[in-house]
């Protein structure tokens, strides 16, 4: 009998690719729900619409009653902030989160803890906590929770500063990496070992999604996948993303437990991330069988 897997929110990109990575699998059944209507009822024959959105007092409780009316044996968190409550909430899930433990899911979620937890062991972004230590302009700003691009800004001046802070005082200020940006996309087993570090360029981007995705053979990719990999707890499929700097140095931008919209690259190349993730959760081994063609 396949094992019933819950997909939410099903129709984000992330929710999406997640289907798209299971739905010929002969061991799983694809469920999806949603909090608010979206594409994910025209992707899921089984789709699921929920009452209640995460930051609502009975939201656990209604998930509660998804997975045991519909025997659902594990959850794919397809958002960031999803993917943060589920890791809180696990211990009192009957079926299995398919994430990483809480605290890596807490810390990857803010950028500052991101950053003070790397910090040391991969090159992150300078901080400005004081406008008048900024020597050089301009300077990035973006939330320090958030995803993808969404909310970002590029200040050419104090003013600047202060105009897009007034609109949003949850924007940090950090330098500004002129280079090319790129995303690493990783799985580590449940015994903590790092199998895969894939770099891809991030060619275009919109709404926050890499829309234009190409392979790229870096071994530094590599380096610092082991190196995040050494602080952060992993479980499963996860990325990160990193943008050069003046001197071509690769700076770490965000780390995110969890699949990649654009992990369809990786699928389409042998490795399928989602099932991987699976499988692993189930206690069963995997192997890397990559395809060579282009």
């Amino acid at each position: 009998m396949k094992k019933r897997v819950l997909v939410f929110p099903c129709g984000s990109e992330i929710g999406l690719e997640i289907a798209q990575s299971l739905k010929y699998s002969r061991h799983f059944e694809l469920w999806g729900a949603s909090s608010v209507p979206d594409h994910g009822r025209f992707v899921f024959k089984n789709y699921i619409q929920m009452n209640t959105a995460i930051q609502d007092d009975v939201f656990v409780t209604e998930l509660l009653n998804i997975v045991s009316e519909y025997n659902i044996d594990f959850i794919f968190p397809a958002h960031d902030s999803v993917v943060l409550k589920l890791s809180e909430c696990r211990s009192v899930l009957p079926c299995a989160v398919i994430t990483s433990s809480y605290e890596t899911c807490s810390v990857c979620r803010s950028k500052k803890k991101t950053y003070d937890r790397l910090n040391g062991i991969v090159a992150v972004p300078r901080i400005y906590d004081d406008f008048e230590k900024i020597k050089k302009y301009p300077v990035f700003l973006k939330p320090d929770v958030g995803q993808g691009s969404k909310g970002i800004a590029v200040a050419y001046s104090k003013e600047d500063i202060v105009f897009y802070q007034d609109k949003d005082p949850s924007l940090i200020v950090l330098e500004y990496l002129p280079g090319k940006e790129y995303t690493v996309d990783c799985f580590t087993d449940r015994n903590g070992k790092l199998l895969i570090a894939e770099g891809r360029e991030r060619v275009r981007i919109s709404n926050g999604i890499s829309v234009n995705t190409a392979p790229c053979d870096n071994k530094e990719f590599a380096v610092l996948a082991e190196k995040i990999n050494s602080v952060l707890t992993f479980s499963g499929a996860w990325f990160f993303q990193v943008k050069e700097n003046e001197t071509n140095e690769m700076v770490l931008m965000e780390v995110a437990p969890r699949i990649a919209g654009s992990m369809g690259l990786d699928r389409n190349r042998g490795m399928n991330l989602p099932l991987m993730s699976l499988f692993d959760a189930s206690g069963l081994e995997v192997n890397i069988q990559k395809n060579s063609f282009e």
